[in-house]
C-alpha cells in the first residue's frame, strides 16, 4: 500500500481508502477498488493518482497562495458576476504558470507505463472530496482522451486550476471548508472508449424514495457527459438485489430513453452526433449487461457498507463492461427514515397544469418563474423564484440554491439538475420538453413533486400542507394493515408507510398507465384497418418487434415493481377488472369492445377470462404473472379473481390458470377471490374450497346489495358501506371465512373514508383490512384508540 511520503505519483495498486488525504476521495475510491474489488471479477481501467503534494509543491513552488489571496479577498458570493470574474483570474493563474521539471518528469514516467495506448482520462480528486456529509462531486474538470504528453500536462495544470471554480468556491465557503485546507489531486486513467459503444451511471438505491433493495442503472450511447448535462434521456433499469442474490432475472423495470444524440471524440475534442433510428428505439444495454453492472454495484455496495453512486462505461472496441468511479450517495443514506413527510394538495385546489415532466423528490415548490436560457443571464435570478431554464451544469449551483423549484427542458434522474436539486432538497421536474416555451416568464407557478413518479407544474400559488408523522411512535394494531397500490411508480415510496404487504394491487392502473393499448389491438395488430392507429401503437411500443411481448413485458414489470417493494411481505394483484365501456378508452379499444347499457354489471372480471372473444389475452396475464413469480423470482404474489358470478366460473377460470403454469399451491402459489357479489357470500362455504382467500370489495357489495349503479349520481345519496344489509353481509363473510379456515380481508374504500367502519371490520374478526396510502396512519391511530 501507498507509503505515507512526500511522494507525487502513486498507482491505483498501492492506493487503498486509508489516503484519501494524499490523492483525494475519487482516486482512494478508484484504488481500493482495483486492489480490493479487481479479484471479484470487476474491472477498473488502471491508472496513477498524481497526489496532493504534487499540487502542494506546484502551487509553492510558483509562489501562488497569496496571490491567490489577494484574489479572492472580498469575495462577494452572492454576487454571481464578482465570483465568476475572480474565480476565472484564479484559475489563469494557476493554469499558467510552470510545471516544475522534476514533478514534469515524473509524471511523464507514469504515463509512458502505459505503453503504446496513451488515450487516458484525466480526472480531478480533491482531497475532501466524496465525504458523505460534503459532496463535492462535479465541483471540478475532467478531461478525455487525453492524447501526448504536452496535451497530458496542460490537462493536469487545468485540474489544479479547477480547485477554483465558482461553484468549488462557493460549495467550499458553504461547507466552511478553508480554501487552502482542500487540496487537489489528478486521476490520470487508461480511457475507456464508451464513445464507440455506451455508458452511464448506477445508484445502489432508489434516487427518489430511498428504496434500498434495487439498483438503478441510466445508460445512453456514447460518453456519459451527456447524461450528467442532461442533454440525452438515458434508457433507465431497475434491478431487485434480493433476487438477483438468487441468480434470477431480476430486471423489474426497463424504460426506453430517446437516446437522439451521442457524445463522440472528434480529434481532440469531443462534438455530438445523431443516433440513428434503429438505435434509438433499442436499449443500449442487453439484459447480461445489465446484470453483471448490477451485481457489481452490490459488490461495492458491501465493500463500502452503505449506498453508493457509480459511474461505468462500455469499450467499444473490447466489448467489456467497466466501472470508473464510485462514490458515497449523499441524500438518501443521511435521511431519517422514522419520520414521514408528505406534501398534499387537495384536488380542488389544482389549477391548469402547464407542463409535466419527472418528479424529482417528493415536495412543492412555488413562486414567480424565472425564465433563463444562458448562463451569462444568471445574476438575474432572484432568491425564492422558480428556475425554468432548458438544463443546468455546475456553474448554475449559486442560483440552485437559493431556488424554491427548478423546471427543465430535458434531462433524466440523473442529469446534472435532478442530482443537485436532490441534495439540497429542492423540488425539481426535469424532461418537461417544453417548459421554457410554455411557462411564462414572471408567471407565478407551482411545482409539484408530490404525485408520483410525474411533476406538475400548476398555473398560480396552489395551496399545499405538509403532514409530518413520527412512525417511531406508531403502535402497529393487532389486525394487519395493508395497502391498496395501483401505481408501480409510487410503491417503494409507499413502503416507507407502515404496513403488512399489499392486499390490492390494481392491473387497471398498469394498462391504462404503461401498456395504453386495447391488448386484442396489440394480439390483432396486423389486421386492424387503420394505419393510423398502427402508427400511434408503433409509438407505443418502440423497441418491440412482437406487440403481444409488449404486453406482456410491461404488465410484468408494473407488477414486479409493487411485488419488489413490499418483498417479502404478500402482495395480492388482482387480475384486470375492465368493464367495457374502460376498456373502449384504450387506444383501438373501440373496435374490441361491445356497447353495453350498464357496464357495471356486464362484462368483467372472470365472465371474460374463459370467453372465446378474450381467453388469449386472459392467457397473456398470466404469463406476465408467471413471469414475475419463476423469472423475477417474485413469489410473495397472490393472485386475486375479481367478480365471480358463479362456483362454474370459478372452476373454468382456474383451470385456465393452471394450464398457463400458475397452479394453486405449486411454488407456494395461493388464489385469492374478491368477494363482492351477494352469491359469493351465500355460497362462501362452497368457494372456499376453490380459493385460499377472500378480499371482500365494499364499493360492488354495496351497489349490488342495494340495487345501485355505482356510476350514477342520481341514486348516490341513498346508500353506502355502512348500511345494515351491506354489514350484515360483511359480517356472514367473515364467520364463514373463519369457519372454513379461509384467509379474509377487505379492500374496498369504506375503511379508508370510515375510521369507524374500521373499528367494525375489526371486532368481527377480519385478518386485513387494506386502506389507501393516505389514510393508513389516521386509520392505526383510531384503531389503538379502542
Amino acid at each position: 500500500k501507498m507509503k505515507k511520503t512526500k511522494q507525487y505519483i502513486s498507482w491505483f495498486k498501492d492506493i487503498s481508502n486509508q489516503d484519501v488525504a494524499l490523492v483525494g476521495g475519487k482516486n482512494a475510491s478508484l484504488g481500493e477498488m482495483y486492489s480490493e474489488l479487481g479479484g471479484k471479477g470487476i474491472k477498473i481501467p488502471n491508472g496513477f493518482a498524481i497526489t496532493a503534494e504534487a499540487y502542494k509543491y506546484f502551487i509553492k513552488h510558483n509562489d501562488l497562495e497569496d496571490d491567490i489571496k489577494q484574489i479572492l479577498k472580498g469575495l462577494k458570493k452572492n454576487s454571481i458576476l464578482d465570483l465568476t470574474a475572480r474565480a476565472s483570474k484564479v484559475r489563469n493563474l494557476i493554469s499558467n504558470a510552470k510545471m516544475p521539471m522534476d514533478l514534469e518528469l515524473k509524471i511523464l514516467n507514469a504515463y509512458h507505463k502505459f505503453g503504446k495506448a496513451e488515450d487516458v482520462a484525466v480526472r480531478s480528486s480533491a482531497t475532501a472530496e466524496d465525504l458523505p456529509d460534503a459532496s463535492f462531486a462535479g465541483q471540478q474538470e475532467t478531461y478525455l482522451n487525453v492524447v501526448g504528453k504536452e496535451e497530458l500536462l496542460i490537462s493536469v495544470k487545468k485540474c489544479f486550476a479547477s480547485l477554483f471554480t465558482a461553484r468549488a468556491i462557493v460549495y467550499r465557503q458553504e461547507k466552511k471548508f478553508n480554501h487552502f485546507d482542500v487540496f487537489l489531486s489528478v486521476t490520470v486513467q487508461k480511457m475507456v472508449r464508451s464513445d464507440l459503444a455506451c455508458s452511464g451511471v448506477m445508484f445502489s438505491i432508489d434516487t427518489e424514495s430511498g428504496f434500498e433493495n434495487v439498483i438503478l442503472i441510466n445508460s445512453i450511447y456514447g460518453l456519459g457527459e451527456n447524461i450528467v448535462q442532461g442533454k440525452v434521456n438515458p434508457d433507465e433499469f431497475y434491478v431487485f438485489k434480493p433476487t438477483l442474490a438468487k441468480n434470477k432475472n431480476a430486471v423489474i423495470s426497463k424504460t426506453l430513453g430517446d437516446k437522439k444524440i451521442k457524445m463522440i471524440y472528434s480529434g481532440k475534442d469531443v462534438k455530438n452526433i445523431k443516433v440513428s433510428i434503429k438505435d434509438q428505439q433499442k436499449f443500449s444495454l442487453v439484459n447480461s449487461e445489465i446484470i453483471k453492472l448490477a451485481k457489481w454495484a452490490v459488490i461495492i455496495e458491501k465493500h463500502y457498507n452503505k449506498p453508493m453512486d457509480i459511474e461505468w462505461a462500455k469499450d467499444g472496441k473490447t466489448g467489456q463492461l467497466f466501472i470508473v468511479q464510485a462514490r458515497p450517495e449523499t441524500v438518501h443514506s443521511q435521511k431519517d427514515i422514522n419520520f414521514l413527510e408528505e406534501y398534499i394538495i387537495k384536488q380542488s385546489q389544482k389549477t391548469k397544469i402547464i407542463c409535466k415532466g419527472k418528479a424529482v423528490g417528493s415536495k412543492i415548490g412555488q413562486g414567480k418563474a424565472n425564465v433563463i436560457m444562458n448562463s451569462k443571464d444568471i445574476n438575474k435570478f432572484r432568491q425564492g423564484e422558480v428556475l425554468v431554464t432548458e438544463m443546468t451544469d455546475p456553474d448554475w449551483v449559486p442560483i440552485m440554491k437559493i431556488a424554491s423549484a427548478i423546471v427543465t427542458n430535458s434531462g433524466g434522474r440523473t442529469c446534472h439538475a435532478a442530482i443537485v436539486s436532490r441534495e439540497l432538497g429542492v423540488p425539481c421536474i426535469v424532461g418537461t420538453g417544453d417548459a421554457t416555451k410554455s411557462i411564462k416568464d414572471k408567471e407565478n407557478i407551482t411545482v409539484s413533486c408530490s404525485e408520483g413518479e410525474t411533476g406538475n407544474v400548476y398555473s398560480g400559488i396552489v395551496n399545499y400542507k405538509i403532514k409530518k408523522t413520527n412512525l417511531k411512535n406508531l403502535k402497529k394494531p393487532k389486525t394487519n394493515i395493508m395497502l391498496n397500490v395501483g401505481e408501480p411508480e409510487r410503491a417503494f415510496e409507499f413502503s416507507f408507510i407502515p404496513n403488512n404487504g399489499v392486499g390490492l394491487a390494481r392491473e387497471e392502473f398498469i394498462v391504462n398507465n404503461y401498456i395504453k393499448v386495447h391488448p386484442l389491438a396489440l394480439l390483432n395488430y396486423d389486421k386492424l384497418n387503420s394505419k393510423a392507429l398502427q402508427k400511434q401503437i408503433d409509438k407505443i411500443t418502440l423497441g418491440y418487434e412482437d406487440k403481444t411481448e409488449f404486453f406482456v413485458d410491461k404488465l410484468s414489470q408494473g407488477i414486479a415493481r409493487i411485488a419488489a417493494a413490499f418483498y417479502p411481505k404478500d402482495v395480492i394483484v388482482r387480475l384486470s377488472d375492465f368493464k367495457t365501456n374502460e376498456y373502449a378508452n384504450l387506444i383501438g379499444g373501440t373496435q374490441f369492445e361491445p356497447k353495453e347499457e350498464n357496464p357495471m354489471l356486464g362484462w368483467r372480471g372472470a365472465s371474460r377470462y374463459y370467453d372465446e372473444k378474450f381467453i388469449k389475452i386472459f392467457q397473456l396475464e398470466c404469463q406476465a404473472l408467471k413471469k414475475v413469480r419463476t423469472v423475477m423470482g417474485l413469489d410473495n404474489i397472490k393472485i386475486m379473481i375479481p367478480f365471480v358470478r358463479t362456483l362454474d366460473e370459478a372452476e373454468k377460470v382456474i383451470k385456465i390458470m393452471s394450464e398457463e403454469g400458475l397452479k394453486r399451491s405449486k411454488d407456494k402459489l395461493e388464489i385469492y377471490m374478491m368477494m363482492e357479489i351477494p352469491a359469493n357470500i351465500i355460497l362462501a362455504k362452497e368457494f372456499a374450497k376453490l380459493f385460499d382467500g377472500f378480499s371482500i370489495g365494499s364499493n360492488d357489495l354495496t351497489q349490488l346489495t342495494l340495487g345501485l349503479d355505482r356510476d350514477s349520481s342520481l341514486i348516490a345519496h341513498v346508500g353506502n358501506e355502512k348500511n345494515k344489509a351491506v354489514k350484515k353481509f360483511i359480517s356472514d363473510a367473515i364467520k364463514i371465512a373463519k369457519q372454513t379456515k379461509t384467509k379474509i380481508g377487505i379492500c374496498g374504500q369504506a375503511p379508508s373514508d370510515f375510521p369507524d367502519f374500521a373499528q367494525f371490520l375489526v371486532k368481527q374478526g377480519i385478518d386485513s383490512i387494506s386502506l389507501t396510502p393516505d389514510s393508513v396512519i389516521k386509520t392505526m391511530i383510531e384503531l389503538n384508540k379502542k
